[in-house]
């Protein structure tokens, strides 16, 4: 019949498309655009729940938050360790290639378990700063465990330290910034595709500021050498994929690999401007010198 009106034959049979016919038939979603709703919320939600839970933990009164209970910074971390992992599995979603998920699960429970063994230690830690604890000294440095008794009870701090900045922050760190670097993987472009977006001035903005999130996280983590190790990986790969796939990171992967450029770059200023501090010297030895910025406030800002 004509008038528009086709018979349907063989070819039409769903059963008689290829792979390919059918992908093609599905809708396709940009994933060549800035992901502002995700970015934005990470960034907000790391400057105001991770950054600035222990502010918000010394000034609120203590008479809102008894020492006995939760501080306000305490329910921040709780906020931080549910919207990281889900602005991560988002990301995860808009890749453009998809990593094993299996994989990708044991990253974001790693990092969850991490975050939340770091908040119980750091909530007991903010609170023996407010009892006078000096966090550029160590453990048992300390003029508040010098005189503790049972001498005993100073093993317990330390276990608590540790878990704290040691165990907490390489559960937590490791998966995030493996994490980030699978994402990564997934934010190369053929230069035949067009990639209409260009960085913007409020995309520069947004750049710096996840960069200053980033300096707080490798100094007041002690993670520079995770962070290190994934940012020239992110060159590398970034490095092959241009010579050997003729490919370009997109928008998204661009903002990951500035942010970490200007990271490096504030790490270096920090560390120049504290290279000669011999208070910070005594609990920071070694040529791997990066105090912590909480270290910095207790020894020479806080009253």
């Amino acid at each position: 019949m004509e008038n528009g009106i086709r018979r349907r034959g063989r070819n039409d049979d769903p059963e008689g498309l290829t792979i390919e016919d059918t992908r093609d038939m599905k809708p396709r979603r940009s994933v060549e655009g800035f992901h502002w709703d995700i970015w934005l919320l990470m960034t907000a939600q790391n400057w105001i729940f991770d950054f600035g839970r222990p502010i918000a933990a010394l000034m609120i009164p203590e008479e809102l938050f008894p020492m006995y209970l939760p501080s306000v910074g305490d329910y921040f971390h709780m906020i931080y360790n549910l919207i990281t992992p889900f602005c991560i599995l988002k990301l995860f979603e808009r890749s453009h290639t998809k990593t094993s998920s299996t994989f990708r699960s044991l990253c974001v429970i790693t990092f969850v378990m991490g975050a939340s063994i770091h908040l119980v230690g750091d909530s007991v830690n903010h609170r023996l700063v407010k009892l006078g604890y000096k966090l550029h000294l160590s453990v048992r440095d300390n003029p508040m465990m010098q005189s503790l008794q049972p001498r005993g009870l100073v093993d317990s701090f330390v276990l608590l330290y540790n878990y704290d900045e040691v165990i907490g922050h390489l559960m937590w760190y490791i998966p995030f910034f493996i994490s980030l670097f699978l994402y990564y993987t997934g934010c190369f472009l053929s230069y035949q595709s067009v990639d209409l977006v260009r960085p913007t001035f409020s995309w520069w903005i947004l750049t710096i500021l996840s960069s200053f999130y980033y300096w707080y996280l490798v100094t007041e983590g002690q993670i520079f050498s995770v962070y290190f190790i994934t940012f020239v990986a992110m060159i590398g790969l970034m490095v092959y994929k241009r010579r050997k796939q003729n490919s370009q990171l997109d928008i998204n992967g661009r903002f990951l690999l500035y942010s970490f450029a200007l990271t490096l770059l504030l790490v270096l200023v920090w560390v120049i401007y504290l290279w000669n501090d011999e208070a910070l010297r005594v609990k920071y030895p070694g040529l791997l010198y990066i105090p912590e910025p909480w270290s910095y406030y207790t020894l020479y800002l806080k009253q």
